[in-house]
């Protein structure tokens, strides 16, 4: 995408989750509760409510703020109050910022991954969202602060990918999907996955 901004990453972020809610919902069902997609994508079907409600003109903070309230307020389970927590360190930086760049997103990223992890409490290779984050922050705290945003997001984007593709080899510790066991091995994270789709949703 062209122009990135923070309306036309959310949207695109929500078409791509629509788009995936059946294989997030299947890869929860291996390892989970089953509800993941459904919530997720629950989420991101307020947010596109509300960002059609928002006044024309919007400071870009205040449009990743209705994504944070959509997902920290309006949906079940526990994974949408974590992204939730992540989209809400996106808007501070970039209001901190004073625009949408690439360093906002780099310094949300991180903010957000220490957020996540100090109420999650899971570490990378524990087969959660986690997993594809902290490769992701990594990937933009490397980057020098001018470039440009849909580049960031694609460097983001890879590396969320690749961490995504390593919780099929771990026996998960954190969340539902340690319940099941060895049952789990051999799928992938849907928040993982969830993580790689907001990420290459930007560029």
């Amino acid at each position: 995408m062209t122009d990135t901004t923070a309306a036309t990453w959310l949207r695109a972020f929500a078409t791509a989750v629509l788009d995936a809610e059946d294989r997030l919902t299947a890869l929860d069902q291996a390892a989970g509760d089953g509800d993941f997609g459904a919530n997720i994508a629950g989420a991101v079907r307020f947010t596109l409510a509300d960002l059609d409600a928002l006044a024309a003109g919007a400071a870009e903070d205040e449009v990743i703020s209705a994504a944070a309230s959509a997902f920290l307020d309006r949906v079940g389970g526990t994974s949408g109050p974590l992204f939730g927590l992540l989209f809400q360190e996106f808007a501070a930086a970039t209001r901190q910022a004073g625009g949408f760049t690439t360093a906002a997103l780099a310094a949300g990223a991180s903010a957000g991954l220490a957020a996540i992890q100090r109420v999650g409490e899971a570490e990378v290779g524990d087969k959660t969202l986690v997993d594809a984050l902290s490769p992701a922050a990594d990937a933009l705290s490397a980057l020098p602060d001018d470039t440009p945003l849909a580049e960031a997001f694609a460097a983001a984007a890879r590396a969320a990918d690749e961490g995504a593709r390593s919780t099929a080899d771990v026996r998960a510790r954190r969340g539902r999907a340690s319940y099941v066991g060895d049952h789990a091995i051999g799928v992938v994270d849907p928040g993982a996955v969830t993580v790689g789709l907001l990420f290459a949703a930007g560029t």
